[in-house]
């Protein structure tokens, strides 16, 4: 299936260094050999063509200029740089702006809850609320109850009146309220003298109601909840981060709410509580967002998208996100050194946003690197390249401690990442897993196969597309395990 496939060939390398493989040739434009792009093993001593359908790339003593170049440096015309769509960015000094990007769902402020409890036993004569989500005034009736508890503090008041006895009153009055009789009810018990034997109990507050467990004719006591009110003038929202984001959110952040059902409408939030512990199942750490929802347009339970407004109080070394090529052992960037020389350099991430990620080793402010095009350029110059930088003051190598010689070695023999070409069959966003019918691998002894890959976890699901030829890039983990860490759509194919 794989061989019916129109196979993306870039144009050739004009020019590449290997210093470690051969010495120096008195004619710089004379190809010492000519490689594979994806299989440094394959080597020929003509032009010609790869297992894969690939052209040969030819592989040159040293530079145009002459000058002996670092390990792992390439050079290449204008021309192809022009064809691969070759584009660079700066390393620049500067603050992230770090956005988290979330889902949760709407619920209920709890601390608005008003929970309706009897204070006696007795048997519900009238219900004047009987659906849950009906809305209710403060002061509004909601049930009627006859209990003798309630007859019998009446006639205490009643009596205590009759005597004039001012702390029988008194003491009347206060079991009274404490039995949640309205002060209207007391004042027309004193007015009128006569006993009623149903009471009549009120909303304490506005809302709607959350919960129902009244009927006429039911029989209370204390501690049954016969109902529930919630106040819709604000809304909580209950979200998920991820364990590495947990140390980005604070109290007070902004937030920004998307509802699919008011499309344009992003509504301003903030972060009100963080939860104190983690998540064991999904390692992720609950937030509670505040939301004003002073026009009840919004609905408990309903879904949302939130990004978090974080942000940065410290100067980082950045990069631009699409620069840095994530593997097994190691992260990388290309360099672009000028005259189209390009070298892979090993690099020390740290955090990042959206858009740019923070290097901690490995570069310097106002270099500049490859941003399009940079898995072609790294899977050659990472055949020889030592991945250290030259500092430009004394011309020396920078050996930089994060990338062992034992690593680099292990990495030359066995590597630990391939690019090769597939068609993608389907992939599962849930599990961040796809399946895909590859070409072969020689460098791990792979034939031509299908078979299923998970997804690291930086990359969208989303985005892959399926049923069209495109360069995978496969990394094998320290467990042994493989996974797809990156892709790549040829001009040709996303046209």
């Amino acid at each position: 299936m794989l061989a019916a496939l129109s196979i993306w060939q870039p144009d050739l390398f004009r020019h590449v260094t290997d210093m470690q493989a051969t010495s120096a040739t008195n004619d710089a434009d004379k190809p010492l050999y000519w490689v594979a792009p994806m299989d440094p093993n394959y080597r020929r001593d003509a032009a010609g063509k790869s297992p894969m359908g690939m052209d040969l790339v030819p592989v040159f003593a040293k530079g145009k200029n002459g000058d002996e170049d670092s390990p792992g440096t390439i050079e290449i015309s204008p021309e192809v740089v022009n064809s691969l769509g070759v584009r660079t960015g700066k390393v620049v000094l500067d603050h992230l702006q770090p956005e988290i990007r979330t889902v949760g769902y709407l619920q209920y402020n709890q601390d608005s809850i008003v929970h309706i409890h009897p204070r006696v036993e007795g048997w519900v004569e009238n219900s004047f609320v009987n659906t849950v989500g009906a809305p209710v005034e403060q002061g509004q009736r909601l049930y009627t109850l006859y209990s003798p508890a309630l007859v019998n503090a009446q006639e205490e008041l009643l009596f205590g009146l009759k005597r004039d006895d001012q702390r029988l009153i008194q003491a009347a009055e206060q079991r009274l309220l404490a039995l949640q009789i309205s002060d209207a009810v007391i004042r027309q018990l004193k007015r009128d003298r006569q006993v009623s034997q149903t009471v009549t109990f009120y909303a304490p507050a506005s809302g709607v109601v959350e919960e129902l467990n009244i009927r006429e004719g039911l029989y209370v006591k204390p501690g049954m909840t016969l109902m529930s009110i919630a106040n819709l003038d604000e809304i909580w929202i209950e979200a998920e981060v991820f364990e590495r984001q947990a140390s980005l959110v604070k109290v007070g952040l902004p937030v920004e709410v998307d509802l699919d059902f008011l499309p344009g409408d992003v509504r301003q939030g903030k972060v009100d509580y963080i939860y104190p512990s983690l998540n064991v199942q999904t390692r992720t750490l609950r937030v509670r967002v505040r939301l004003d929802n002073s026009d009840s347009a919004l609905k408990p339970n309903m879904f949302a998208e939130l990004r978090i407004l974080a942000s940065d109080q410290n100067e980082r070394l950045l990069i631009p996100k699409e620069a840095l090529i994530r593997g097994g052992q190691q992260n990388r960037v290309v360099l672009a050194l000028g005259e189209g020389r390009f070298k892979s350099l090993a690099v020390k991430t740290g955090q990042s946003d959206n858009q740019r990620v923070e290097i901690l080793d490995g570069l310097i402010e106002g270099e500049k690197i490859v941003t399009s095009a940079q898995f072609l350029l790294d899977s050659e110059s990472s055949k020889s390249s030592d991945f250290t930088r030259i500092d430009a003051t004394d011309g020396q190598q920078l050996e930089k401690p994060s990338v062992s010689q034992d690593v680099q070695k292990a990495t030359a023999e066995i590597p630990g990442k391939v690019w090769v070409e597939a068609i993608v069959n389907s992939v599962d966003i849930n599990a961040m897993k796809l399946n895909a019918q590859h070409g072969p691998i020689p460098e791990w002894s792979w034939p031509l196969m299908q078979m299923d890959f998970k997804l690291t976890e930086w990359m969208n699901a989303g985005d892959i597309p399926t049923g069209q030829s495109l360069q995978l890039e496969i990394t094998r983990t320290e467990s042994g395990k493989y996974e797809v860490t990156d892709f790549y759509l040829p001009a040709a194919e996303q046209e």
